[in-house]
């Protein structure tokens, strides 16, 4: 039997997984808003949070689509060809690990 199946079986582990999906996905989605103006892949994780509140949360559901038509807008407006937009998330993740592997390794 599947967690989410057992845990829903009475009116009071429904209420309880409600609580648990909007807390781990209302998290994620406030550390998503953060790396929105912070370094980090802000849209990626704002829409990893949504995603998780929209199984349990329709309005959650329009939520990401809205957000996810309004960054392939952007991504459109940006006018770069499809393998540059690649070639700089790819860069920005190397970059990343990099700057956390030397980050740890002092």
């Amino acid at each position: 039997m599947k967690l989410r199946t057992w845990v829903r079986r009475t009116p009071a582990g429904r209420l309880f997984w409600r609580v648990f999906i909007g807390s781990l996905g209302g998290g994620i989605t406030v550390l998503g808003a953060i790396f929105l103006v912070a370094p980090g892949p802000g849209v990626l994780v704002l829409l990893a949070g949504l995603g998780i509140l929209a199984t349990e949360f329709a309005w959650a559901g329009r939520a990401m689509e809205k957000t996810k038509s309004a960054a392939k807008s952007a991504a459109d407006k940006s006018g770069l060809p499809i393998w540059v937009k690649y070639f700089i998330v790819a860069g920005g993740a190397v970059v990343s690990i990099i700057a956390v592997i030397i980050y740890y390794w002092r």
